[in-house]
């Protein structure tokens, strides 16, 4: 896998995942769409950690500063 994740892409990503695990376990959010926040959280911190998200590949898109 070839990193297409910038710096900026991955600090958004780890923020709207805590953002939405602090809606979910402060109860602001429950239910069926709270778990959904969640499972998006948890996907954001894993492509963030990575560096590669698979929805930017067919695209042949790309965060990453260019060499």
């Amino acid at each position: 896998m070839k990193k297409n994740m910038g710096s900026a892409d991955k600090v958004i990503r780890v923020i709207l995942a805590l953002v939405f695990a602090a809606l979910y376990f402060t109860g602001t959010v429950s239910g069926v769409f709270g778990y959904v926040l969640l499972a998006l959280g948890a996907i954001f911190i894993l492509t963030s950690v990575i560096s590669f998200c698979p929805l930017y590949a067919p695209f042949g898109l790309s965060s990453c500063k260019k060499a």
